[in-house]
C-alpha cells in the first residue's frame, strides 16, 4: 500500500502545482470600441492607444480568482474616450469592490472584477450638444461693474427655473441649466454609470436627458435635453468670489422638499490635495445629500460653485458643523471653453479713443446685449469704448428694448429701459 501511495502523491504535486500557479498565466481580451473610430483612450488617466483598443488582461480579472495565488484587480479602473470634435465619454470599467475570503475563514483582502469583456461608446458631435451660448464673467475679458447684492427672495426667484432634479437608478441629485438649448451641469457621481437620466425641471416636466460629459477626477458631469428656450444660470469667474460673500444654496436634499435653499458665507477659497483637483470654495451653507450637483449661488443670481461634498466627520471622527464644499464654476468654465468659442470684449477700438461709463438698470431681471453681444445682466456698469453702439436689453416676457448710444470720452451714461409686455 505504502508504494502506491507514494505514486500517488508524486502524481499529485505537479498536478496542484499547475493549478495554483494556471490561473496567473490564463488570459482574456479586454476590447473597448467607439463610434466614430481612432478616439484616444485612456485608462486611470494614462492614455493607453485608440480605439479599437485590445489589451489582454489575467482571467482573474474578469472572475474571482479559484486560490490566493491568482491574479487579482486590487483597484478600481476607469476609462476616459475621447476624440477631437466629439464630446468625451467616461465609462467605469469594473464593479466591487470584493472580499476575498478563504473557506476557512481567512480573509485575503479586497478585489476588483472588470463587467464586460466589450465596451463600446459612441461619441456625440461636439457641434450637436454643445450649441447655444453660455454665460460668464470672465476675468479680464470686459468690465463689468456687478452690481449691489439683490434681495435673497430675488436671487431664489430668478435661479430656481433653471435648477433640476436629476434621478438614474441609484437615487437623486440636483443641477441646473447653463444653455438655454438645455445643457445641464451637475456631479458626476450623480449620473455616475448612467446613459440617460431622468430630469425634472423647474416647472414639474419631466424630461429625458442624455449624459455627454463626464469627469470623475473633477466630479463633474454635463446633461442633454432636447429643446431650446430653457432657462439658464449665468457663471462666476473665481476671482470675484471673497471670504465673506453671501453664498446660497439651491437643492434637492434628502429628507427636505424639492428646491431647498440654504444660505450662508463663503468661508474660505483655495485647492487642497484631499479635496481632489481644482478651485474649491467653501462655505456654512447647509448642504445635504441630494443637494450634489447644485448651485452654489452669489448675491447676483450667478454660479460661483457646484456643490459637491461636506465634511461630516473630523480625522479624529467628532461631528463638523458649518463645513461643506463646492467646486468653484471656473473649473466648470474651463471645460466649456473646450466647446464655446471664448467671450470677446465689448469693442476692438484703439484704447486712445477713450472710454465712457453706462449704467443699465431695469424693473426686470434683463440680459444686456452690446452690439449683438451678450455682456451681462442688470443692473450693470459697463466701460465702453466711445463711438456709436447698439444696445438691446432682453427679458422673458418682454419686447426687447433697444437703442443707439453714442458713446463720449469720459462720459457717464445711465439707462433705465422700460421693457413692455408681451403681448
Amino acid at each position: 500500500m505504502l508504494p502506491s501511495k507514494r505514486r500517488y502523491l508524486l502524481v499529485s504535486l505537479p498536478v496542484l502545482a499547475f493549478s495554483l500557479l494556471g490561473p496567473a498565466t490564463w488570459a482574456d481580451t479586454l476590447t473597448i470600441t467607439s463610434q466614430p473610430p481612432g478616439a484616444t483612450v485612456e485608462i486611470d488617466g494614462v492614455v493607453v492607444g485608440t480605439t479599437p483598443y485590445e489589451s489582454k488582461v489575467p482571467g482573474g480579472y474578469f472572475h474571482k480568482t479559484h486560490t490566493v495565488f491568482g491574479e487579482r484587480l486590487t483597484h478600481p479602473m476607469v476609462a476616459r474616450i475621447y476624440k477631437d470634435g466629439y464630446t468625451a465619454q467616461e465609462t467605469k470599467l469594473t464593479e466591487g469592490p470584493f472580499e476575498w475570503v478563504a473557506l476557512n475563514g481567512a480573509n485575503h483582502g479586497r478585489y476588483w472584477l472588470l463587467k464586460s469583456k466589450k465596451v463600446s461608446v459612441t461619441l456625440q458631435p461636439a457641434s450637436r450638444v454643445f450649441n447655444g451660448s453660455v454665460r460668464t464673467s470672465l476675468a479680464g475679458e470686459r468690465k463689468i461693474d456687478l452690481r449691489p447684492d439683490l434681495p435673497i427672495e430675488k436671487v431664489i426667484e430668478m435661479a430656481s427655473p433653471a435648477i433640476v432634479k436629476i434621478r438614474n437608478a441609484g437615487g437623486w441629485g440636483t443641477g441646473f441649466l447653463i444653455t438655454d438649448t438645455g445643457v445641464v451641469a451637475t456631479n458626476h457621481h450623480v449620473v455616475e454609470g448612467a446613459a440617460t437620466v431622468s430630469v425634472q425641471l423647474g416647472d414639474k416636466r419631466e424630461l429625458l436627458g442624455k449624459v455627454v460629459y463626464t469627469d470623475h477626477r473633477l466630479d463633474l458631469a454635463m446633461v442633454k435635453l432636447d429643446g431650446e428656450g430653457f432657462p439658464r444660470l449665468a457663471l462666476a469667474d473665481v476671482s470675484e468670489v471673497r471670504a465673506g460673500q453671501t453664498a446660497i444654496a439651491i437643492g434637492n436634499p434628502s429628507g427636505g422638499l424639492p428646491g431647498t435653499v440654504t444660505r450662508g458665507i463663503v468661508s474660505a477659497v483655495g485647492s487642497g490635495e484631499d479635496k481632489g483637483p481644482g478651485t474649491w470654495i467653501q462655505t456654512d451653507a447647509a448642504i445635504n445629500p441630494g443637494n450634489s450637483g447644485g448651485p452654489l449661488l452669489n448675491a447676483q443670481g450667478e454660479v460661483i460653485g457646484i456643490t459637491t461634498q461636506k465634511e461630516f466627520l473630523s480625522a479624529d471622527g467628532r461631528a463638523l458643523e458649518g463645513i461643506g464644499f463646492a467646486l468653484s464654476a471656473s473649473d466648470l468654465t474651463s471645460i466649456l471653453l473646450r466647446f464655446y468659442p471664448v467671450a470677446t470684449p465689448v469693442s476692438s477700438a484703439p484704447a486712445a479713443a477713450g472710454t465712457g461709463s453706462l449704467s443699465i438698470t431695469s424693473d426686470a431681471h434683463a440680459e444686456i446685449y452690446v452690439d449683438g453681444k451678450f455682456v451681462g445682466e442688470s443692473p450693470a456698469t459697463l466701460q465702453l469704448t466711445t463711438g456709436v453702439h447698439h444696445i438691446e436689453v432682453k427679458a422673458v416676457g418682454k419686447k426687447a428694448w433697444e437703442r443707439n448710444l453714442e458713446v463720449m470720452k469720459d462720459s457717464q451714461v445711465t439707462l433705465h429701459p422700460l421693457l413692455e409686455q408681451q403681448p
